[in-house]
């Protein structure tokens, strides 16, 4: 971080990994609970020498800089308060004469954390939004699951029957899987000795035992249900687009699999093959016919990602798969050790179950070692449709992927392009798009460039370069651009334009889809809602309301992950309502902008109403 990176950070405000402290002649101590959380998280910057008041973070400075400097490096390094030794890069910087310290705390490896203090694994921290939060037990076992050094499906099953535990079908069609993919090994017909081969039985004090990947991917219902009592994979198909859709409608078609990974897999096979759309295709030089679904290789892997890399040792949460008409949507328990960034790399990931995903590799049921959340990208992208989208939670520790069914280029995206009159390729065309999706107060990052299909970090780059040289981009830091104001003032323009030519003048509100901003005057009916009526998702906004908040904010607040829901379902009709305001109501689009309360919404809120 340089000061002009440090500079624009402070014009935002605190989030999940920048934290500002005082700091004035010592350490505060709660700045080593904020260590903690940025190591069992993504890491982060700690910033010394910054205060916040009335929402907007002001330089102070560190008045003994060299004293708070020292104290603080002294303990992260002595391995005594914090139970590792925290290796930070720290940068010192001297604005308007005032001394400032920034302090990136890197994020720990998978078999370092957590990180915790005062010799109490419970005393460790994870960061959530803007805050640091005590981990709960679920969660800590959870980093002790993950951080042992024998891995979780690795381990050997001491009271499980060996003779009785192993579904026989599904370990013949397992062998015959597998001798069609590796002809040079030799055939081992029993199945009991093709399973020791391979390691998902063992021999230990003269007994044949089962370890626990052999029966989570080979085993009867029963015993899969023994040491797994929550599903495997919950699959819900919802004949509705994911916006229309609220947890409490139910849906059209639902089966929970209790059975063992390669019986779940086969199913949800038989239920996509259904839905799927099937154009064929001739091979130029085969002229084989291939009948696979264009968006096989993104399903397939998706899929697989989500069978392979739970967490099982979690009983409490279980995976889904819930396919809307405008998209798909895969959750998991359990994070991927990797960061986004790397996940795009071709390159061999660490990962938590082993055994299960090396089961799946060797009967080619998915791509090369470490390459399938790329190949899901590249598939997505030669469809011409929107990026998928990840969130790599390492506080809770999940994973989702959401496959979006809509085109990244739409007719009048195509139209504010043509008119443009700047020469790009398509790399650089679609960069810009994607740049102009995304809200005003989200920057366009390298990794959100590199989900367009292109391979390396230099190439987008270099593709973000050359948008900055024709001015339609603006450089944030050596990682992240945004669209210049002029031109997304005027995509805004023209798409209302665009869109008042087709469906004529309305009068209300309108979304600017850019900026994620409301814009215009609110009256009438809003997305459906009319004024007065007060939904449950208004009501449980205003209960999270609390000072003058943006948008994201409010958004993390209620645990919503989707704008576009969060957007039509809670901010507009809570503005239609009068119960929330703008605080810049004259320049909706500001990046300053933040909603609050207004006395109908604190009446509402506690009830005090005719």
């Amino acid at each position: 971080m340089n000061q002009d990176d440090l500079l624009a950070r402070l014009n935002g405000i605190e989030w999940n990994d920048f934290e500002c402290k005082r700091a004035q002649r010592g350490v505060p101590e709660d700045a080593y609970k904020t260590v903690s959380a940025f190591a069992n998280t993504v890491g982060g910057w700690l910033v010394f020498g910054v205060s916040e008041a009335n929402g907007q973070l002001e330089v102070t400075g560190v008045a003994e800089p060299d004293k708070v400097q020292n104290d603080f490096l002294a303990v992260l390094r002595g391995g005594q308060k914090l139970n590792r030794v925290i290796a930070v890069d720290a940068h010192r910087f001297e604005i308007d004469g005032k001394h400032v310290f920034a302090f990136h705390v890197p994020e720990l490896s998978r078999s370092e954390k957590p990180a915790y203090l005062k010799g109490d694994p419970r005393q460790s921290y994870i960061r959530r939004a803007a805050g640091d939060e005590q981990v709960t037990q679920s969660e800590l076992e959870r980093f002790l699951r993950d951080a042992a050094q024998d891995r979780y499906d690795g381990v050997v099953l001491t009271d499980i029957p060996v003779d009785q535990c192993f579904d026989e079908t599904t370990v013949r069609w397992y062998q015959e899987q597998f001798a069609r993919r590796n002809p040079e090994h030799v055939e081992i017909t029993d199945p009991i000795a093709f399973l020791l081969n391979w390691n998902f039985v063992v021999e230990q004090r003269g007994k044949t035992l089962p370890t626990r990947a052999g029966v989570l991917l080979f085993g009867t219902g029963r015993y899969v249900r023994q040491i797994l009592p929550r599903p495997v994979l919950d699959y819900q198909r919802i004949d509705t687009s994911f916006d229309n859709w609220s947890a409490d409608q139910r849906w059209h078609d639902r089966y929970v699999f209790e059975e063992n990974i390669f019986q779940a897999w086969q199913g949800l096979v038989a239920r996509y093959m259904r839905l799927a759309e099937h154009p064929f295709s001739l091979d130029p030089a085969t002229l084989r016919r291939n009948d696979d679904p264009p968006d096989y290789v993104a399903f397939r892997e998706a899929a697989i990602n989500l069978l392979i890399h739970q967490d099982y040792g979690d009983h409490g949460r279980k995976a889904s798969i819930k396919l809307f008409t405008d998209r798909t949507v895969f959750w998991n328990p359990g994070d991927a050790f990797a960061t986004e960034a790397e996940l795009l790399d071709p390159t061999e990931k660490e990962v938590r179950n082993p055994a299960i995903v090396k089961a799946f590799r060797r009967i080619g049921l998915s791509d090369q070692a470490g390459t399938g959340i790329r190949a899901i990208f590249r598939n997505w992208h030669e469809l011409g449709r929107t990026p998928p989208r990840l969130n790599n939670d390492k506080a809770r520790k999940e994973f989702e992927l959401e496959l979006i069914n809509q085109p990244l280029v739409t007719e009048a995206m195509q139209r504010f392009r043509e008119a443009l009159g700047a020469t790009l390729t398509p790399e650089q065309a679609d960069a810009l798009t994607l740049a102009l999706t995304l809200p005003q107060d989200e920057p366009l990052s390298l990794t959100a460039i590199r989900s367009l299909g292109i391979s390396t970090t230099q190439q987008a780059r270099a593709v973000a370069d050359h948008l900055v040289l024709q001015q339609l981009l603006d450089k944030l830091s050596d990682t992240q651009y945004q669209v210049r104001d002029e031109i997304r003032q005027r995509f805004a323009r023209e798409t209302e334009v665009q869109a008042g030519d087709q469906v004529g003048t309305k009068s209300g509100p309108s979304q600017d889809k850019a900026t994620g901003e409301v814009t215009g005057v609110v009256t009438g009916v809003v997305t459906g809602v009319v004024t007065g009526e007060v939904t449950g998702e208004v009501r449980r906004l205003l209960a999270v309301m609390s000072g003058e908040m943006r948008r994201r904010e409010i958004q993390e607040a209620l645990g919503l992950k989707h704008e576009d829901h969060f957007r039509d379902a809670y901010l507009l009709p809570a503005l239609a309502l009068g119960a929330v305001e703008m605080t810049q109501p004259d320049k909706p689009r500001s990046s300053k902008q933040r909603y609050r309360l207004t006395e109908r919404g604190t009446a509402l809120r506690t009830g005090d109403t005719e």
